[in-house]
């Protein structure tokens, strides 16, 4: 009985990583990048996609490089816990567009042994937190910010700048809509805003 307290060898034990950035940074490429060679060693995943991204493809997750896997498509996080039937990885794309239950799904799954990987934008346009993701990044056990490169200037891009004439905070798009600016590029293009 006192065995149960106590870890056991080879036993699986679940955490949260999240990888984030501005836009066009890689974000969805190393999250695709991590579950192919989770699949390579033949572990079963489970990646969800939120419905209201719908750029490249209904069913799947897909990179701007066009790289993509398969995905479930969920209106809500806490949908992600009826349809996960213990596979050993669950991961999250663009996590920035999921509601706050998300914090709570992430948790659970890791209690329960799960390696939990979720992408998305740190920030939004405006550079202000953006959606569950501030406290995805307090609760994960592993960060990896990628960048993108400033398409004014060249250096490592801060914020994903909206081109388009739109206040509103969730407005899916791509370079259509969106660029890359680091700090300094992106302070000189707020004030002739």
């Amino acid at each position: 009985m006192f065995l149960e307290h106590f870890p056991v060898e080879g036993r699986q034990h679940g955490w949260i990583e999240v990888i984030c950035g501005s836009m066009f940074s890689g974000k969805t490429e190393e999250l695709i990048r991590r579950l192919k060679r989770a699949e390579f060693a033949n572990q079963k995943i489970l990646l969800f996609k939120p419905q209201i991204d719908k750029r490249y493809s209904e069913k799947s997750v897909v990179s701007h490089k066009g790289s993509s896997l398969e995905a479930k498509v969920i209106g809500s996080a806490n949908e992600a816990l009826g349809i996960w039937k213990n596979e050993r990885i669950v991961a999250f794309d663009e996590a920035q567009f999921f509601d706050s239950e998300l914090v709570q799904v992430c948790n659970e799954l890791a209690r329960k042994g799960v390696r939990v990987i979720l992408a998305g934008l740190d920030m939004d346009y405006l550079g202000k937190p953006f959606g569950p993701m501030p406290e995805l990044l307090c609760i994960a056990e592993y960060v990896t910010k990628v960048h993108a490169i400033c398409l004014s200037c060249g250096n490592l891009a801060y914020i994903s700048n909206r081109t388009v004439d739109d206040s509103e905070q969730v407005l899916v798009g791509a370079v259509e809509k969106y660029q890359p600016l680091c700090r300094g590029c992106y302070n000189k293009v707020a004030h002739k805003k």
